[in-house]
């Protein structure tokens, strides 16, 4: 059973890294390799490495853009995930997604609320998104996009 603490706090949408007290005190239990593979993927799309944000990568990969991107996916196999994702780095001239909240362990899955920053030509941009990763033997099996957070939450299984 989840401690109550670690429920609450994964139900609670308004969270930013610079106030949010460290989830692991609350969930003892939460698979840090898990974590720890969600977070060097991170590091590897803001780096620009997509060699390593590729061998992240499962080979059967499934990404499920969120509702009302432009291609609407699913796009499954590793080679398909990094060219939708290549083709989307390419729109822009920059970009960088910034994790805004712990992340809440839910089993092999964990959610990531994240704050997605864009440059281009035209205005920047940005958009908050949350993703849901399955993770198994220390590659991401799949990702879910969202731009609701209380629907990621759903879908996790944390309703708020």
């Amino acid at each position: 059973m989840t401690p109550p603490r670690c429920l609450d706090f994964a139900r609670s949408a308004s969270h930013h890294r610079e106030n949010a007290p460290r989830l692991h005190a609350y969930c003892p239990a939460m698979s840090r390799e898990n974590v720890e593979v969600v977070l060097a993927g991170y590091e590897a799309w803001n780096a620009g490495d997509m060699e390593t944000y590729g061998k992240l990568l499962h080979p059967n990969v499934i990404m499920r853009p969120p509702e009302g991107w432009p291609e609407q996916g699913p796009f499954v196999g590793r080679e398909a995930v990094l060219r939708e994702f290549k083709q989307v780095r390419d729109t822009w001239e920059a970009d960088a997604a910034e994790p805004i909240s712990e992340p809440i362990d839910v089993g092999h899955k964990v959610l990531m609320r994240f704050h997605w920053r864009l440059k281009g030509q035209g205005p920047d941009a940005s958009t908050e998104l949350t993703c849901l990763y399955t993770v198994r033997d220390g590659k991401h099996l799949s990702f879910e996009f969202f731009w609701d957070h209380a629907k990621a939450l759903k879908a996790a299984g944390l309703e708020e």
